[in-house]
């Protein structure tokens, strides 16, 4: 085993208990992929629910290492490999193994990180921001001038859709059930917050802040606690994209509302979706995406970084909800 090769290595399913920073074989580049020597990862909802068990890794990905995002630089280079080399620094999304300090991954499957950008920030990019450009713009057609309410906002997927959807000339509403992760999204480009209480309701004020019209897209990442407060706050034409399934599975749809507001209900997830969804979804992100965080106009929200020895408190913080943004772990 070369030395140096580490993982967060999952022994079992359950409390934070189950997480061991153990020694690990150190992968082989295959065809078309590159070795990246990883420098930070960074923690998301799916890497809790897969430690419960509720969440298995996709086939072909690590079954045992958790990880879905990373930023490092490239140390080896598979055959077949021509866009990349040793040296450059990248980031990307994967199926799981990312919490490791070596992943092999394919090439187009990984993007260049600017100078400008530090890897440790870079490893909370990928995931949450090709999350929201995929939910926002390929999935629901967000357009300039429409409204969107963002479910969760202080999450990481929650600012980097605020911030898209600003920079894209749309208005961002955002919920959540701190005031005080409202206030501190405002400065990210959010309109309007709506605190939302213990009875879940926020189709009224959404309704109240847009004239009465409601939103043309909601984001949604609370799931069936939510559904038929969604439908309630679209607009006509409006469209509900379910990214997560926090407040459970199931819920009711109001199909006569649904039918008289021509809305649209869907979901979608990125890891599960064949490597060749996943790399046009990079390169977009790589053209689209990145360029506006090197010059400062969109921005990775940190919450904390930590050490990957302390990933058993890195799940408990995001298991109590009291990040705002993404909370990374380095190496």
């Amino acid at each position: 085993m070369p030395p140096g090769s580490r993982a967060v290595v999952l022994r079992g399913f359950g409390d934070v208990d189950v997480l061991h920073v153990e020694d690990v074989e150190r992968p082989v580049p295959g065809g078309g992929e590159v070795l990246v020597e990883v420098a930070a990862a960074g923690l998301n909802r799916a890497d809790c629910l897969q430690r419960r068990g509720m969440y298995p890794a996709p086939p072909g990905a690590a079954a045992q290492i958790p990880g879905l995002e990373f930023a490092g630089t490239v140390v080896e280079v598979g055959p077949g490999a021509r866009e990349l080399g040793a040296g450059d620094r990248v980031m990307g999304i994967a199926g799981g193994g990312a919490m490791a300090t070596h992943i092999a991954a394919h090439e187009r499957m990984v993007c260049r990180v600017p100078d400008e950008v530090d890897l440790v920030d870079a490893a909370g990019l990928p995931e949450v921001f090709m999350t929201a450009y995929d939910a926002l713009f390929w999935q629901a057609g967000l357009a300039m001038g429409e409204t969107l309410v963002v479910h969760a906002v202080a999450s990481g997927v929650g600012t980097a859709a605020v911030q898209l959807a600003a920079r894209a000339g749309a208005r961002a509403i955002g919920t959540s059930r701190s005031p005080d992760k409202l206030d501190r999204c405002r400065a990210l480009g959010m309109a309007e917050g709506i605190a939302v209480d213990r009875d879940g309701g926020f189709a009224d004020r959404v309704r109240e802040l847009t004239g009465g019209r409601g939103a043309d897209v909601v984001l949604d990442v609370v799931g069936g606690g939510y559904l038929e407060e969604n439908v309630r706050a679209l607009a006509p034409g409006g469209r509900l994209v379910v990214i997560g399934l926090m407040g459970g599975s199931s819920g009711n749809l109001p199909l006569g509302l649904l039918l008289n507001r021509r809305a649209r209900v869907f979901g979608t997830v990125l890891r599960t979706r064949p490597l060749e969804e996943k790399a046009s979804l990079t390169q977009a992100f790589a053209q689209h995406v990145v360029p506006l965080v090197a010059d400062g106009r969109l921005t990775p929200v940190v919450d904390a970084v930590m050490p990957m020895d302390d990933i058993r408190e890195a799940h408990r913080r995001m298991e109590s909800n009291q990040n705002v943004g993404k909370i990374i772990l380095r190496w």
